[in-house]
């Protein structure tokens, strides 16, 4: 626990960064330019490879969003969007090592290694951004041209895309304030459940399937379950609470132990402070965790129950068994984080089961239907992005 408190205190006490485009001109000039490379090549893919790109780059990111704060790296460029007010830590070397000095070695927030994950990141989710405005630009184009296109999705994943790059900026203009931390986390989330929504509204092979509305609804129960699951594991994370409960199944030996719940869930506040400034006590830490945990259970039963129903249709047999098997991982390694003493590998891979999790588990509320649908989908070769067809979704 003392690594974790001299951790929250040297974020706590960080200086803040000042709330600018830190980019010099000729800096973002390269920026958009490579930006524009890659929203003509979102043009001229065709659009089911460039759906379903979004999702596995949006995959990418959640997980690799994890790694950024499981290594301590959301702080490596200070600023925002650039690293030092340069597009990459290369440029930045100087002033990263001049950081490193001050701080007094490379465990502190800034290192040429932190500064490289915080920039990849932020390169990843550019990009994902870039695609989602190509796509939205096809859509449109589309609809212009008199095709009957449904263009709220496509901007629904426009607007989230913005508002999460907003959060992305603030988790490091804000010095990694717990509460903006963890909604950049679950912005990432939703934007994979939105991404992989609309992948499937766009495929004609994974039809939607009658099912009982007792197994849709527990469907639904156990995505927005494990959903609910993902943000107290984010919240756990985004305070250093990982490592307050020591044992498992107890926590410090014991099934009820000291725990500060009002603390702990007191969303407003900086880092490892309360809301008057004073440290937060070793008691909301616990809490965070036990809270985790207890929640844990819960989710594992709504999740098992639902694919146990699902597991009765065919079509979702295969569908429900990845899913119960993967509830099953995630709680083991959630249990080897804790016995463990949470290392790396272990903690990026629970990190990255929740969001395989919320993929499937998303893929499985779209296919538990008892209607038929219809889906509008784009069938062209690659620049022409106008030629629209609807389809009917086989049940």
């Amino acid at each position: 626990m003392s690594a974790t408190l001299s951790t929250m205190t040297n974020l706590s006490t960080a200086v803040p960064t000042v709330w600018s485009f830190s980019l010099h001109w000729l800096q973002a000039g390269m920026w958009v330019a490579g930006l524009v490379l890659i929203l003509w090549a979102g043009f001229r893919m065709r659009w089911p490879k460039l759906v379903a790109l979004l999702v596995f780059l949006t995959m990418d990111l959640v997980m690799f969003g994890a790694f950024v704060r499981l290594t301590d790296s959301g702080l490596g460029c200070p600023d925002w969007p650039g690293c030092y007010a340069h597009f990459t830590p290369a440029q930045a070397h100087h002033q990263i090592r001049e950081a490193v000095v001050e701080q007094g070695g490379t465990q502190g927030n800034v290192s040429p290694f932190k500064a490289w994950v915080e920039m990849i990141h932020r390169y990843i989710a550019t990009i994902i951004g870039t695609l989602i405005v190509a796509m939205a630009v096809r859509a449109a184009w589309g609809r212009r041209h008199g095709k009957r296109i449904a263009l709220g999705l496509p901007l629904v994943l426009l607007g989230w895309v913005i508002l999460q790059g907003l959060f992305g900026a603030w988790t490091v203009t804000l010095l990694l304030k717990p509460l903006i931390v963890t909604l950049h986390l679950m912005g990432g989330v939703i934007l994979l459940m939105l991404a992989v929504w609309f992948w499937m509204r766009n495929r004609d092979d994974l039809p939607k399937v009658p099912v009982t509305r007792l197994a849709r609804l527990l469907t639904w129960a156990a995505m927005l379950t494990m959903l609910w699951q993902v943000f107290l594991g984010g919240w756990v994370s985004t305070n250093y609470a990982a490592l307050a409960c020591t044992g498992f199944p107890t926590c410090n030996g014991s099934f009820h132990p000291d725990a500060n719940w009002a603390q702990g869930f007191t969303f407003w506040r900086n880092l490892g402070e309360n809301p008057d400034g004073s440290a937060i006590a070793l008691q909301a830490l616990v809490a965070i965790q036990w809270g985790h945990r207890i929640f844990a259970g819960i989710t594992l039963i709504t999740v098992l129950a639902a694919m146990g129903l699902l597991g009765r249709y065919r079509a979702l047999r295969k569908l429900a068994a990845w899913i119960s098997g993967l509830m099953l991982v995630q709680i083991g390694l959630g249990a080897s984080v804790v016995v463990f003493a949470h290392p790396l590998a272990l903690a990026v891979a629970h990190n990255g089961v929740a969001a395989l999790m919320m993929l499937l588990l998303t893929i499985a509320v779209y296919r538990a239907s008892s209607t038929r649908s219809r889906e509008v989908v784009m069938n062209e070769t690659s620049v022409d992005f106008v030629n629209i067809q609807r389809v009917h979704a086989k049940p």
